[in-house]
């Protein structure tokens, strides 16, 4: 794919721009104040450069994280940004993974026992600096953002300077961003979402970008009035959330025009335009940039659409043969799921996917054949429109986080009364997936207190905290291998399951099992 232009092209010409830049909590810096602020920040950086240039990150979406988001494209540098629900050593083995000599954070509890400098970026002088010389190269690395992988660890996604810019470039085009308009940035800037759909198409137009440092449903509305927002991004269930909140008779007095994301509950999509008064356009696609799909006139509801780039196809993940059509019944379900349903394959090569640092064995295996393999789960319906089916039983994405199944399966095993776990992403009803974990019980095992096990561990993040749990013998293959797969197709259709109340886990009941069937319907997503 070829790029049109670099981050630091796109930072340096709003270098004498007087209009509004940065907006956060109640303090405002010009564009001009804003590129001053990043270029004093990479001529401090130039006085510590290391030989790998990879700085961690790990901020909420305060005017530091984008203040170094513009130095390290100015800098050449290559920022790392850091998920703060991971915990304990898999924190640590992110940033050792990725290189980093040096670590920016307002929480340096979290990285005790690393051996690299860590330091709070509000506490670091910044002298007056000129631009740097030299511009930008469009291949030079710049991020390096996490996402899951194929194998137990997660994996760092390399994005250089050309793919962020053409990207947020081709958001501006989409979504007919101006320099007029207000974007309220409330996903995390840690995530490809925010930098990509909310961060890089305001820098490119010269919009106004409006921080807030955490995703609140309560105030998003609130928010938005206040700052005078024309534009939000969004990834998975945010929407949903904002839904949940009482009626008021003034929603739709706001200044939201558009919302742009991903993932979205099909049903809300619809229901979030209407009580807010906005457009809200929704597509699907990941932080490697291998495979985009949009919704385009005619999309079915539940249908993700169509592909936006490249030739996108339904394959067998084992054979590389094409799967065959969606068929549905009466009543919408699809019908021939062990037929239809298959991997999404983009046949026209990875497209946007530049790899993953330092992982040759995950970049090959998302590169084969000439295809780029997502490693997400789909269908294909008679007229073309494609069905998102869920993630690869090695993958989960749980309330936006993508994490692989392996890690969580083992912590899971230091139990003092499990023998075995497994663990496997069932669909949510909103958006994304849920996490099912199979275990296999020591006598003396208390399923009602299982999930509070897992959260009080000190390496667990909020996410790994099961949602259903199934106790007792696993299906498994002539040579003992655990039939997976079998596990996720019965879900919660299993003897002794339980489900997360609270703090504690009870009895699946039929109850629950209406009430399920019943989300999913009033969400328009399909329970395949």
């Amino acid at each position: 794919m070829e790029w049109l232009t670099t981050v630091d092209a796109l930072v340096r010409a709003r270098a004498e721009d007087d209009r509004p830049g940065l907006l956060y909590e109640g303090r405002s810096w010009t564009y001009r104040e804003y590129v001053a602020e990043a270029a004093a920040r990479a001529a401090w950086y130039d006085t510590v450069r290391r030989p790998v240039p990879h700085v961690g990150v790990l901020l909420e979406n305060v005017p530091e994280y984008a203040f170094w988001l513009a130095a390290a494209a100015l800098g050449r540098f290559v920022l790392v940004g850091l998920n703060a629900t991971r915990a304990g050593q898999g924190l640590l083995d992110d940033v050792r993974a990725t290189d980093c000599h040096l670590v920016l954070t307002d929480r340096p509890e979290l990285f005790e026992g690393l051996e690299i400098p860590v330091l709070d970026p509000d506490q670091i002088p910044y002298p007056p600096a000129a631009l740097p010389e030299g511009a930008a190269e469009l291949d030079d690395l710049y991020l390096l953002i996490f996402t899951s992988g194929t194998t137990g660890s997660p994996k760092a996604v390399m994005c250089s300077q050309g793919k962020i810019a053409t990207q947020g470039l081709g958001l501006t085009w989409r979504v007919d961003l101006k320099a007029e308009d207000t974007s309220y940035l409330s996903m995390p800037l840690f995530h490809s979402n925010a930098v990509i759909a909310g961060w890089a198409p305001s820098l490119a137009v010269g919009a106004t970008m409006a921080l807030k440092r955490k995703f609140s449903a309560s105030s998003f509305i609130s928010d938005c009035r206040e700052v005078g927002a024309t534009f939000a991004n969004y990834v998975g269930t945010p929407l949903s959330y904002v839904l949940a909140q009482p009626p008021r008779p003034n929603d739709a007095d706001n200044p939201l025009t558009r919302v742009f994301g991903n993932e979205g509950a099909p049903a809300d999509l619809e229901r979030f335009a209407s009580r807010f008064g906005c457009e809200v356009l929704d597509g699907f696609g990941s932080t490697e940039g291998g495979v985009s799909i949009t919704k385009v006139e005619g999309t079915p509801p539940g249908a993700l659409g169509k592909s936006a780039v490249g030739d996108v196809r339904i394959l067998d993940s084992d054979t590389g043969e094409r799967k065959a059509v969606a068929v549905f019944d009466a009543d919408g379900r699809l019908a021939n799921a062990e037929e239809a349903v298959g991997e999404i394959v983009n046949m026209d090569g990875p497209m946007a996917f530049e790899g993953y640092w330092n992982a040759p064995a995950d970049t090959a295996h998302r590169n084969r054949d000439g295809r780029y393999w997502s490693g997400d789960l789909g269908y294909e319906d008679a007229a073309g429109f494609l069905y998102f089916a869920g993630r690869s039983l090695d993958r989960l994405r749980v309330s936006g986080e993508n994490f692989p199944a392996a890690p969580v399966a083992r912590l899971m095993t230091r139990h003092p009364h499990v023998v075995e776990a497994v663990v496997f992403a069932v669909p949510d009803a909103i958006a994304g997936d849920q996490l099912m974990a199979a275990v296999v019980p020591a006598e003396g095992f208390d399923p009602s207190t299982f999930a509070q096990w897992v959260a009080d561990q000190p390496d667990a993040s909020r996410t790994w905290v099961p949602r259903y749990l199934r106790v007792g013998d696993l299906p498994r293959t002539a040579t003992g291998k655990v039939v997976v797969r079998r596990l996720a197709s019965e879900r919660w259709d299993a003897p002794d399951v339980h489900v997360r109340d609270g703090d504690r886990m009870r009895p699946f009941t039929p109850e629950d099992r209406a009430a399920l069937e019943k989300a999913f319907a009033d969400s328009g997503r399909q329970l395949v």
